[in-house]
């Protein structure tokens, strides 16, 4: 399978649909705590439901449950919680929440096998849980080939 990440920060829309479009990806799963920030008008996520399977083929999910919580974000962006921090605790979250399995069963209800991008906001996947995510399904379930849109 392969698992895609990508942010919409530094993107126009047009270079964010056609990158999802080109990679034929089949479902977005919005990763967000908050799918309607104000950070990027085409991101809302009634925007993307809209928007995704017109331009690019491809459904829209929002699974709340592979963001992180109000408070460790919150914490990581104060400075109150290093990066290596964030790290750990994100990996503690999605094992607590299960976040394979309901990756798993996320995917069955949806009805896709491969070419799925987990959304975030941050431009580079470098310090973002949709990485952490990533490398943690990669971890949990079998074959699966992580790509990062930048």
């Amino acid at each position: 399978m392969n698992l895609y990440t990508i942010g919409f920060t530094k993107k126009s829309a047009e270079e964010f649909f056609e990158s999802i479009k080109n990679a034929h990806i089949s479902l977005l799963v919005d990763v967000r705590l908050n799918n309607n920030s104000q950070l990027s008008g085409f991101a809302k996520g009634r925007d993307l439901a809209y928007f995704l399977p017109r331009l690019a083929a491809c459904k829209y999910v929002h699974g709340l449950r592979f963001a992180p919580t109000k408070e460790l974000l919150s914490n990581y962006r104060k400075g109150v919680v290093p990066w290596g921090g964030y790290e750990v605790a994100y990996r503690e979250l999605c094992e607590k929440r299960d976040m394979a399995n309901y990756f798993r069963r996320l995917l069955k209800q949806e009805n896709v096998t491969d070419n799925i991008v987990l959304l975030c906001s941050e431009y580079e996947p470098t310090q973002c849980h949709r990485r952490l995510l990533a490398e943690y399904l990669a971890e949990q379930l079998e074959h699966i080939e992580i790509h990062h849109i930048v």
